[in-house]
């Protein structure tokens, strides 16, 4: 897994377009403080190919997360958000602007470090 650096995010999230329109595969707990998140997204440095996006959550500080069986329900037409405040980081589904948007949406996790990896689909 990579470290998502914040000077990375906005490029980071514009390469994928934000996982609009991306597919929420699974949620894992590890333990309280470990998360891992898999999605599906399509990748503009790939020619817009489709391909797995995990994303490994650690030192989590609060979440809010969906049942395995909702997941395949979950709109995700406006994609999703991670915002880098205070060297935490939110995720939230949806287009979320601050940290309380993040905490109104259906699913979000705040955490003090985020890794990803690039995975086949």
């Amino acid at each position: 897994m990579k470290p998502l650096l914040a000077n990375n995010l906005n490029s980071f999230l514009k390469r994928f377009d934000s996982f609009r329109s991306g597919e929420l595969r699974s949620i894992e707990v590890i333990s309280s403080s470990n998360i891992i998140i898999t999605l599906a997204v399509q990748d503009a440095a790939r020619g817009f190919d489709w391909i797995g996006m995990k994303f490994e959550f650690n030192e989590v500080e609060d979440a809010k997360l969906l049942e395995e069986s909702k997941l395949s329900f979950v709109d995700m037409s406006d994609g999703i958000s991670i915002i880098h405040n205070d060297n935490h980081f939110a995720f939230g589904i949806g287009e979320c602007h601050n940290i309380s948007s993040i905490k109104s949406s259906a699913c979000y996790i705040m955490s003090s470090s985020l890794k990803y990896q690039e995975e086949l689909f």
